[in-house]
């Protein structure tokens, strides 16, 4: 049996509309219609029907549809019964109460949706004593059951219908459910009997408390329950009622809006979503987990009760609450132990890194302060050199020695302050700074944090990012350092900072000036060697899925590779060609072909193809051609000076796309020459009758710089006196026209392009004999330096009496 559920207003409404009111002869009447002894039993799950009550009821199932028919094809007489369980769904005898209400069918209907309604209405009640039939539908022999109802002089029961009377008008008037036709119904009602079954009826009462009225076999008793009853309902009406319209009163906007949401909340959570409520709560709760000062405490709590005040649908409320989860998920104060064995940092670093002696002095110092002083401001390094020199790649094992998480943030191409500051999150789509976001990912306070090409950052319309990168690396500012979207200072004094850059000329000085410069200078052919057999050539095998006995490369070919095919200070151009080789066997092991393992040069020629690198030193059979030696961004480098002298009017031509600086110097070169001349042996008239040309080779390539001032003075005296310059010497220097001699940068690098160039001699200022001393010994072995401070002593040093071959006579 499928019963709807009917609210007491659809009830009464139905009892209203259908029939009308009993009077105590229409129900003497009722009471005097012939029983069966044998009647079909209809049980319902949600309904009690009391004696001259009408109510509508919807049958489902098929068995129950069938006795409905047949019951209204015969005398239209059913007896009805309520299930103990309405959760079940196919009754058994023994599920079913055994008192009910005989009942007549008023009218049935079919539904379109292949249900049957039926209206019926109470004859009297029953008790079923033996079950006959349960297939198709129960059918039961049954014995009636009469109500004992007290005399019209009875004035207590008088009084308790009176009662019941007054009580359910008092009902009707504080339910505004109720439709107000319900009170001239009940005023209407002449027989006690069925205003005391109309009441129960349609009284908000559970199913166990109806049945419970319907076994009373005394009216008074079941009045006097009713009665019971309609005293709590009246009592839980009317509290309802006063707690809605003091709620009324107090309501003001706010609160409307925080009911509205409770509405939208209950709607979110049927729906499956998360309400705004759930979403506060677990922000309040993981609130409690962060170790925050009370200041920023007291922050959170206001950015959440205004979040509380928002409505969920506008755009406000999503911003505050990003804003709130990024405040969460920042590591407040969470730091990572940081590991003191410096035994273990030592290996770690000579691991992944040959040579750097230097920096990996400087962190095991470092650590050993931290380790004795228990916290210190990190240091502000910055590791500054040619590319591939494995500047990014230390800051790796810089984290591993301390066992703190690692940052890598690319600086390359920045120019908007916001990247490094953020946005104030009252625009839509703001979002935090990347310093922060950062910090956020590692999820600690203490990171090793790589600022990767910070001399690559430029300045725009929207701001200098440099300037807010002050902040962060100022040991005295970055303890509180302001990000405008958090809108609250954050500690950043415990982040290492290691920057990268190639070119330390490009770093604005305010900001070279906070930090600690570490030059990482170019490798050396010997050390590149040891770089490529421990770890770029096992890097790559592993890469390409080789055993290491699959390709053998000695040192002596890989020093033949690093000559032959590279010109780099770093070994990234050297890993690239090491690759090409380990895919070239790479191929013939997944084709099966036969190989030797063993890699000798014509192999490597095979696969790489001629040598390209010619930085070589070539000869001094020609006057005027001296080799200098040049800095570049990445690395050292050689170039050859050349100059010419030609018939003329004393003209001087540079060419080699020259800076300005370089064409300076060779000005005061020709003019310290002019001044010197009888010193060296060069006739007056000759610079009347000659022009010069200086010419420095690869003219596609910018260059410029004092320090090849001595270099363009040796070429025009050699091309002035005809005389030859030493052989394997290369020099670099600043002139004066006082004729001083004057210190250059660059040293390390400048070094090691001239040892790549099998240069024996190196010219040097008196000035950088301190560069020297830093580079270590097996740098510099087979290496001579001069050392000098006047110009004439470079001339004596670099040129020799002898002339060259078929020297002009001027």
């Amino acid at each position: 049996m499928n019963i709807d559920n009917l609210s007491l207003d659809q009830m009464m409404g139905e009892e209203i509309e259908l029939i009308p009111l009993m009077n105590e002869e229409d129900e003497k009447r009722n009471k005097k219609q012939p029983i069966p002894e044998i009647l079909p039993i209809l049980s319902l799950k949600n309904t009690v029907l009391f004696p001259s009550v009408v109510i509508p009821i919807t049958a489902g199932r098929n068995q129950s549809i069938k006795l409905l028919e047949d019951a209204y094809k015969e005398n239209r007489i059913v007896g009805v019964v309520t299930q103990k369980n309405s959760k079940i769904d196919i009754p058994e005898p023994k599920d079913i109460h055994k008192i009910g209400t005989v009942a007549k069918i008023l009218k049935m209907l079919k539904m379109p949706d292949g249900n049957t309604t039926v209206i019926l209405q109470g004859i009297k009640r029953f008790q079923w004593t033996e079950m006959l039939q349960t297939d198709p539908y129960f059918k039961a022999s049954i014995i009636p059951v009469e109500e004992k109802k007290p005399g019209a002089k009875n004035k207590e029961y008088q009084a308790t219908i009176e009662s019941v009377k007054d009580m359910a008008l008092r009902i009707v008037d504080v339910n505004p459910a109720l439709p107000t036709e319900a009170s001239m119904a009940i005023n209407n009602i002449e027989s006690s009997s069925f205003l005391i079954n109309f009441v129960c009826s349609n009284l908000n009462l559970t199913i166990k408390e109806k049945q419970t009225l319907l076994e009373f076999d005394n009216l008074k008793d079941r009045a006097t329950e009713i009665l019971r009853l309609m005293g709590i309902e009246l009592q839980k009406l009317e509290l309802k009622n006063n707690i809605q319209s003091k709620v009324r009163q107090d309501l003001d906007q706010q609160q409307r809006e925080y009911f509205l949401h409770q509405q939208m909340k209950t709607i979110q959570e049927e729906l499956g979503g998360v309400s705004s409520e759930t979403e506060i709560e677990d922000m309040r709760q993981r609130a409690k987990s962060k170790i925050w000062n009370e200041e920023t405490k007291q922050h959170f709590d206001k950015e959440i009760n205004r979040m509380m005040r928002l409505n969920p649908q506008m755009p406000e409320h999503s911003i505050q609450r990003n804003y709130l989860e990024f405040m969460l998920d920042l590591p407040w104060n969470e730091f990572t132990k940081d590991d003191f064995d410096l035994k273990k940092a030592q290996k770690i670093l000579d691991r992944d890194h040959f040579g750097l002696e230097d920096i990996k002095e400087r962190i095991i110092e470092y650590l050993a302060v931290l380790k004795l002083k228990g916290d210190m401001k990190s240091p502000i390094i910055c590791l500054y050199g040619p590319p591939g020199v494995g500047k990014t790649s230390l800051g790796k094992s810089v984290a591993e020695s301390l066992g703190r998480k690692y940052i890598r943030m690319s600086l390359g191409g920045l120019h908007d302050e916001s990247e490094i500051r953020g946005h104030r999150k009252t625009y839509i789509g703001a979002m935090p700074g990347r310093i922060l976001q950062s910090i956020k990912k590692a999820g600690s306070s203490n990171p090793v944090f790589i600022l990767d090409e910070i001399d690559k950052m430029g300045s725009s319309n929207h701001g200098d990012p440099s300037s807010a990168m002050l902040e962060v690396l100022d040991p005295e500012q970055n303890f509180a350092f302001y990000d405008n979207y958090l809108e609250q200072g954050f500690d950043l004094s415990k982040v290492f900072f290691i920057a990268t850059a190639n070119n330390i000329a490009d770093i604005p000085m305010p900001l070279r000036d906070r930090m600690e410069m570490v030059n990482i200078a170019g490798y050396t052919i010997e050390e590149k060697v040891e770089i490529a057999y421990k770890f770029l050539l096992p890097k790559q095998l592993k890469e390409h899925g080789l055993k290491k006995n699959d390709i053998s490369l000695t040192k002596k070919e890989l020093e033949f590779l690093v000559e032959t095919y590279t010109r780099e200070s770093g070994v990234r151009n050297l890993e690239q060609q090491i690759a090409k080789l380990v895919r070239s066997i790479a191929k013939k092991v997944a084709m099966e072909e036969v190989f030797e393992s063993k890699l000798n040069s014509e192999y490597i020629r095979e696969v790489l193809g001629p040598g390209r690198i010619n930085d070589k030193y070539e000869n001094n059979e020609v006057p005027g051609v001296v080799t200098g030696l040049a800095w570049t961004r990445v690395g050292g480098d050689i170039l050859f000076i050349e100059s010419i002298l030609s018939k003329g009017k004393g003209n001087l031509t540079i060419t080699g796309n020259l800076g300005n600086v370089m064409k300076e110097s060779a000005r005061i070169a020709l003019e310290y020459i002019k001044a010197h001349a009888q010193e060296l042996g060069i006739k007056e008239e000759t610079f009347d009758n000659y022009n010069i040309h200086i010419h420095v080779p690869e003219g596609a390539t910018p260059k410029d710089g004092p320090s090849a001032g001595i270099t363009m003075l040796t070429s025009i005296v050699s091309s002035f006196t005809q005389r030859k310059v030493k052989a394997n010497l290369a020099m670099t220097g600043e002139i004066t026209l006082r004729g001083k001699v004057l210190g250059v940068g660059g040293i390390k690098e400048k070094i090691l392009a001239a040892k790549r160039a099998n240069i024996k001699e190196i010219i040097l200022s008196e000035e950088n004999r301190k560069d020297i001393a830093e580079i270590k010994a097996e740098y510099i072995k087979g290496l001579k330096f001069h050392y000098v401070t006047e110009m004439m002593d470079v001339l004596k040093i670099a040129l020799l009496k002898q002339k060259v071959k078929g020297a002009k006579t001027l």
